[in-house]
């Protein structure tokens, strides 16, 4: 029997079971019990790409030069940021990636901090999200590097020299792998322990200490974004690069 936490996932089970149900024969797969087969996780990041659609119509709807609104000011906020940071640690072709960037970084961002909201959970506290995301990064720095010159990036995996090739080849395929691997478990490790802690704290005290732990956890959220993308950015800064 499969728990939900989520008032929302509950409904989705109570209503839409069969669609589920419908979705996963597509890919040859059942759910543990039919009757359920939306997961918290799963209901969670439909919300928040939901949120993310409706954030960027309404900004779209409401674009300004003479007048931009809040939202329009946080979001050229945000895109300042991540573009800078794009042209940082990818170079003058920082700007050609920002989309992906700036897409994982709100996604992230929105997923963290919807565990605040009471009845809701961040998604990222299943390990399959953050998965899903270091996949995306793995698969996007591979295509572009094999994209804008195969034949250095591939190269690289040789080593310096063609005698070393034998034992670098393994190396490079091994710690190449490991990056979705470390993406993922910083991600859902930090997401999921921070969420653990506060609500422990939280049991413990009901005045001052939900305010403090809940600025922790906007400030985690915050953090682990960033990190998740600026890592994306080394990946995908090595992969252009001219020499490899």
């Amino acid at each position: 029997m499969i728990t939900h936490e989520t008032w929302l996932a509950h409904l989705f089970n109570t209503y839409f079971a069969g669609l589920g149900n419908a979705i996963l024969a597509l890919f040859h797969l059942t759910a543990e019990d039919p009757k359920e087969p939306w997961a918290d996780y799963i209901v969670m990041q439909l919300l928040v790409a939901v949120i993310m659609i409706v954030l960027f119509l309404i900004l779209r709807s409401r674009l300004s030069v003479d007048k931009p609104g809040t939202l329009q000011h946080s979001m050229e906020l945000v895109h300042g940021f991540v573009k800078d940071q794009a042209e940082d640690q990818v170079g003058h072709d920082g700007h050609h990636h920002v989309v992906l960037f700036e897409t994982l970084f709100v996604f992230l961002l929105l997923a963290n901090l919807i565990g605040i909201i009471p009845g809701f959970m961040s998604p990222t506290q299943a390990v399959y999200v953050p998965a899903g995301c270091a996949l995306i990064a793995f698969l996007y720095y591979n295509i572009v590097g094999l994209t804008k010159h195969p034949g250095k990036y591939l190269k690289q995996f040789l080593g310096p020299i063609p005698v070393m090739a034998p034992l670098m080849i393994p190396i490079e395929i091994i710690s190449h792998l490991a990056r979705p691997l470390s993406l993922t478990i910083r991600l859902f490790a930090n997401m999921y322990a921070g969420e653990q802690v506060t609500l422990v704290f939280l049991s413990l005290t009901y005045l001052f200490g939900p305010a403090v732990f809940m600025g922790l956890h906007v400030f985690v959220s915050l953090l682990q974004a960033y990190i998740f993308v600026l890592l994306t950015m080394m990946y995908v800064a090595g992969a252009v690069a001219e020499e490899h």
